[in-house]
């Protein structure tokens, strides 16, 4: 059956040239559109579509207030498309942690200019975002982190992949560690721009201290180390210290950062030394560089498909023998600390 999607955007000239992208695959029928959040309400009982393309700045009630309301009353997969999305790192993080499954960018200048551009992005998108599950946000603060310490720390490393509905699964992970646990590297699948935003975030409501990537940084116990977006990430060794190095080249697995060249790189430096944890994502991007790791002697750990936003990596993981063992979200941190 096709995926039936509903564009909400005040700019007539937007819902035209969404319809016409979305239109151009077999696979999704637009049932509807709408020029603002009341008349997108009333489409959503009566339609009931599979998807909502929903814009951010709209008139009588901003996207964001909508979206956490439709989560709440009406829950449905949401792909944000927006212009604020291009320089708004924080309106994209309030709208993912709000329950939007994944985001587009919209130009700020005439939305012809990139229509193409933007056709790739926003059909793979909607067609992963009919096939997620949505959950009622939980909004956590600093005082629900994990203050605890480990009576030992160790020189272990813990590297994380996460694509599509990483943002708020790595949220939850990292409040439940302990402030001293071991360093931790995360490639976590955001555009340039995103992640210094995302780790500030994160830094403000958990115990370890979260931070972008530098080139050159120590991975440390107390430490999460992200990333940056458009920059390639890993793991090297001077003696008994580990650090990151950053550099760009060319998308592996269609990414950059790839989750598959971190891992790799843990695999070969840190060997049976380092815990390897694939979460909620589009894709197979990991799974490869997650073998490795439990080749290499690691532990690995999968999310399960119950609370993955979209089961993919860690699908292709389990299915390639990476796996070693497969958790539900709310039990990965303990997994991790079991290890240690």
């Amino acid at each position: 059956m096709a995926i039936k999607v509903l564009i909400v955007d005040d700019s007539a000239t937007a819902r035209a040239v969404l319809t016409d992208i979305l239109s151009s695959d077999p696979t999704i029928v637009v049932v509807g559109t709408a020029a603002d959040a009341y008349i997108a309400r009333d489409k959503i009982v009566e339609l009931k579509p599979d998807v909502v393309c929903l814009d951010v700045e709209m008139p009588r009630m901003d996207g964001i207030t909508f979206l956490k309301k439709l989560m709440h009353y009406m829950p449905v997969p949401v792909v944000m498309v927006s212009s604020l999305t291009q320089s708004g790192a924080k309106t994209t993080l309030d709208a993912l942690e709000a329950g939007a499954v994944d985001f587009v960018a919209k130009p700020h200048s005439n939305i012809y200019d990139v229509k193409d551009e933007m056709r790739k992005e926003l059909l793979e998108k909607v067609k992963s975002a009919a096939k997620a599950k949505v959950f009622q946000r939980v909004i956590r603060t600093k005082e629900q982190a994990n203050t605890t310490s480990l009576a030992e720390t160790t020189n272990k490393i813990v590297a994380i992949g996460a694509s599509t509905g990483g943002t708020e699964a790595l949220k939850d992970l990292l409040m439940a560690l302990p402030r001293n646990a071991p360093g931790t590297v995360v490639v976590q699948h955001m555009p340039a721009n995103f992640t210094g935003a995302f780790a500030e975030r994160l830094n403000s409501i958990c115990a370890m201290e979260v931070r972008e990537a530098q080139n050159g940084d120590s991975i440390v116990p107390g430490v999460v180390l992200i990333a940056p977006g458009d920059y390639h990430m890993v793991v090297r060794r001077s003696g008994a210290f580990y650090y990151v190095e950053i550099g760009s080249g060319d998308k592996v697995s269609g990414h950059r950062p790839s989750a598959d060249v971190l891992l790799n790189s843990v695999s070969k430096i840190a060997g049976a030394n380092a815990i390897g944890v694939i979460l909620t994502g589009m894709g197979g991007d990991g799974a490869r560089g997650l073998l490795a790791m439990r080749n290499a002697g690691a532990h690995t750990i999968g999310q399960d498909e119950a609370s993955c936003v979209v089961y993919g990596m860690p699908k292709v993981a389990y299915e390639l023998g990476a796996v070693e063992k497969q958790l539900p979200l709310s039990k990965i941190p303990q997994g991790i600390l079991d290890v240690i």
